[in-house]
């Protein structure tokens, strides 16, 4: 046998680092010394299973064929497989010397029955190995039989009631949309095993296909479609009827999650937690948010009004639509903060926002929009006429003060020209 010092160099020119060697020294020690299973030693070691599994069977294939007694070098190891997929290596050692026989022309006049008993086998589970990983024995042996003369002239292959009684769940599994076998079975009333079996003996290019199926859904989890175990990744339908009435009254009202949790009896942790996983889609919804499945999203961007709130403002926003009212009498006439409101249109009505909001002026100044429309016929009056500051405002209803500080700040040339018109007028009258 090889020293250790010999097996660590040839497994370091095989290609393996001296850190993954390291990792699994104790993992490949107890797997030498013991006969605990690859899980048990893989949590005793704190490694993964796979990748022991992996190491093991790459590195130190002849400690696993020891295993299952196989002696043999560590050379010749790498040469020797261990039965068909799906087959354990314990299986592939007890039956391996009855399937040698049952390909062997010396054994040919006996049936499987017979051989089976010769090594101290049963027949029905010979023959269901045979069925499984060697099919290509059984149809030699039967061509061999019948061209000798020794055949027994009994029927091989599904029975036609067996073929019937599966044919509804076998055309479910074929159909595009995947379902389990378990679930095929329920639905057409026939055993799962019995089903189970009956595919792995006749029906191996279906299975084949739904394993690849399954392989290329391994690590991939969206709502609706299989995953690699084959199950549909959707919520339990207890967990679905529990939050049934709560995930109504989001869909359906304005209400907060956490009100809706309170008013229904459940979790507000576990409400969330459902809603971020299972329906997305809603809550991106009532953010105003764009959703794709997927797709991570970015929470620190997006600004977390409530649907309440939106419900808050409706009547305010259509009154200033409408009336083209100043935002902060609007505000007044329903009770809201003015610049919580007007923080509000800036986010969710800018269009509006922007039409209420300051304009520039010709000048370069700032002017609120609606303020123009206001006082522009005092405006006018006030640079053509004589008449005084306080009569203009009394006659437009507008506050004397601000129209005075309006005319100050916009047009400033006006307050002379208005002087010279009261001169004038002064000077006509005698005054």
């Amino acid at each position: 046998m090889p020293s250790d010092k010999d097996h660590i160099e040839s497994t370091r020119f095989r290609g393996v680092k001296p850190a993954t060697e390291e990792k699994y020294r104790q993992a490949i020690e107890l797997y030498r010394s013991t006969r605990l299973s690859c899980a048990e030693i893989s949590r005793t070691c704190k490694v993964t299973v796979s990748g022991f599994r992996g190491y093991l069977c790459k590195y130190h294939r002849h400690l696993l064929l020891a295993r299952y007694d196989i002696t043999c070098g560590r050379e010749e190891a790498r040469h020797i497989k261990l039965g068909h997929c799906g087959q354990r290596p314990v299986t592939h050692v007890k039956y391996k010397a009855a399937i040698e026989a049952c390909t062997a022309i010396d054994h040919i006049e006996l049936n499987v029955s017979q051989i089976a008993r010769k090594f101290g086998l049963d027949g029905s589970n010979l023959g269901r190995q045979l069925r499984m990983h060697y099919p290509e024995v059984i149809e030699w042996r039967e061509k061999v039989r019948e061209r000798l003369g020794i055949s027994d002239n009994l029927p091989r292959g599904t029975r036609r009631f067996c073929t019937e009684q599966y044919a509804g769940a076998v055309e479910l599994l074929h159909s595009d949309r995947y379902i389990t076998i378990q679930e095929a079975a329920e639905s057409c009333g026939v055993s799962y095993t019995g089903l189970e079996q009956h595919l792995l003996f006749y029906h191996k290019d279906l299975v084949k296909r739904r394993i690849k199926i399954r392989e290329k859904a391994v690590r991939q989890q969206r709502k609706g479609e299989i995953t690699g175990r084959g199950t549909v990744h959707a919520p339990l339908p207890e967990t679905v009827e529990k939050y049934a009435e709560a995930l109504h009254l989001y869909r359906t009202t304005p209400m907060s999650a956490r009100k809706i949790a309170a008013e229904t009896n459940v979790s507000r942790k576990g409400f969330y937690e459902y809603l971020q996983k299972w329906h997305m889609d809603l809550v991106c919804r009532r953010k105003g948010i764009h959703y794709e499945e997927g797709r991570t999203m970015d929470w620190s961007k997006v600004r977390r009004y409530n649907p309440a709130t939106k419900t808050k403002y409706a009547e305010a926003i259509d009154r200033l639509k409408e009336s083209g009212l100043p935002t902060a009498k609007v505000a007044a006439e329903f009770g809201l903060h003015p610049e919580c409101f007007r923080q509000y249109l800036k986010e969710h009505e800018p269009e509006l926002h922007a039409r209420l909001g300051m304009v520039k002026t010709d000048k370069g100044g700032a002017m609120a929009y609606h303020s123009m429309e206001k006082y522009a016929e005092a405006v006018r009056l006030y640079g053509t006429t004589a008449e005084s500051l306080k009569s203009l405002a009394r006659r437009f209803g507008v506050n004397d003060c601000s129209l005075g500080q309006f005319i100050r700040r916009h047009f400033p040339e006006l307050t002379e020209q208005h002087r010279k018109l009261v001169r004038q007028e002064n000077s006509r009258t005698g005054i």
